[in-house]
């Protein structure tokens, strides 16, 4: 063979090798991360914010130079809080785009995929606090399934209840009542409100209130008056609920127009500026749980947030909720095990859920301030067991936050996994 022409198919072959391995390398220079959100169903009032968390969040990764030079790709799909198209979409992720991670929502569609995503190894980090998430070896007779998969920023909503009736008991015994305090679980049946019910109610007595039947109300905005005379009758002393939004305010106007006299104190999803001034004067002394700072507070991690915030709001003007502040924290949490798992074998999800258990009082760097320090292990993924409890007023036209307590659960054996 003439030599010129040797020289050129070794050129060519050179040539086809380098770009294969540039196409190789591009491929496996980018990983897939799914977003699920209600943006139009029953909790769109605190879907929407959450989701421009996450997603303000993505962008801002990518946009500072991805995991370490890897590019995250990400698809949102507002599955308006319907189990069926949460699995339809998970399904579609994992067999079309081989996703590495997803970034979910709700309680009732989070613990409808515990099992797909442990089969699949794929690390889900939920906007659901459902406690039945917390047990990832099945260990604890109340887990329904283990979900060595399932992670979440924040309390449990089964610990967030049992912080907020902590408080609710010495608030009780600081005013010098000498009777037995009464507390009712009030919220639609349904996956997310139920979640803490059982496991609340258990600790509420065993603190010392009689608990009382449940109240059941819709997660629809509705006329509850019906109901809030059940719980004027009883003499219910402290009221949970269990739903958010329109729900909450509905509940809210109901009872004052009936006259209820009961210190409602709500999860995590029920209290926000937002229903502050929606309910306008009719809230008074409202308690809820928090995991972040408000937008207006000064801590060192809002200048970040402030910066991921301009990723949809290039003025950087809009008020975020602190909701969108949860979303920014799980993404980020996501984003440092992903960093963990590039340089200990690669980007795949068993390598991203080893990297959730790599740091201990973990907060992600530039978030200080703002997200809680957090510790997962293999056995327990009750990430963190610090409860922010918050008052809200609205007063002339103005609302008011003030934080009244501040509960660290203890990391009881009988609490894993729910």
């Amino acid at each position: 063979m003439n030599k010129n022409i040797t020289n050129k198919v070794l050129l060519s072959a050179l040539t086809v090798g380098i770009s294969i391995s540039v196409t190789q390398a591009q491929a496996a220079d980018s990983v897939f991360v799914g977003h699920l959100a209600d943006m139009s169903g029953p909790t769109a009032f605190v879907g929407k914010p959450y989701a421009d968390g996450v997603r303000d969040s993505l962008a801002y990764i990518n946009a500072n130079g991805g995991i370490k030079g890897t590019k995250l790709e990400f698809e949102t799909i507002d599955y308006a809080y319907k189990v069926p198209q949460a699995i339809a979409s998970y399904k579609k992720w994992k067999s079309r785009k081989k996703m590495v991670a997803m970034q979910g929502w709700g309680t009732a569609d989070t613990e409808a995929l515990i099992s797909f995503v442990a089969r699949d190894k794929t690390p889900v980090f939920s906007a659901s606090y459902s406690g039945h998430l917390t047990d990832p070896t099945g260990k604890n007779p109340h887990t329904k399934k283990p979900a060595p998969y399932n992670f979440f920023y924040g309390a449990s909503y089964s610990d967030s209840c049992r912080g907020l009736v902590q408080w609710a008991y010495k608030d009780w015994k600081t005013k010098n009542k000498n009777r037995q305090p009464k507390f009712t679980h009030i919220g639609a049946n349904h996956p997310f409100p139920n979640a803490p019910k059982a496991a609340c109610a258990e600790y509420a007595k065993e603190l010392g209130f009689k608990v009382m039947p449940p109240v059941v109300i819709s997660m629809k905005p509705g006329d509850f008056k019906a109901q809030c005379l059940s719980l004027k009758s009883s003499g219910s002393n402290y009221g949970y609920i269990g739903n958010l939004g329109g729900s909450v305010l509905s509940l809210v106007k109901s009872c004052n127009t009936v006259g209820t006299n009961i210190q409602f104190m709500s999860n995590i999803w029920g209290g926000d500026k937002k229903v502050f001034e929606a309910a306008g004067e009719g809230i008074r002394d409202y308690i809820f749980p928090t995991m972040t700072p408000f937008w207006g507070d000064q801590a060192p991690g809002m200048n970040l947030v402030r910066e991921i915030s301009k990723m949809s709001d290039k003025s950087g003007k809009k008020e975020r909720v602190h909701h969108y502040m949860r979303g920014v924290c799980s993404t980020f949490f996501m984003k440092e095990a992903m960093e963990w798992a590039k340089d200990n074998g690669g980007i795949t999800g068993a390598n991203v859920k080893k990297g959730m258990y790599a740091h201990t009082n973990w907060v992600p760097k530039g978030l200080e301030g703002v997200c809680l320090s957090a510790n997962w292990s293999n056995d327990d993924h009750r990430g963190v067991n610090q409860v922010n409890v918050y008052k809200g007023n609205y007063n002339d036209g103005d609302v008011k936050i003030e934080q009244v307590s501040q509960v660290t659960l203890k990391r009881r054996d009988d609490w894993l996994g729910y």
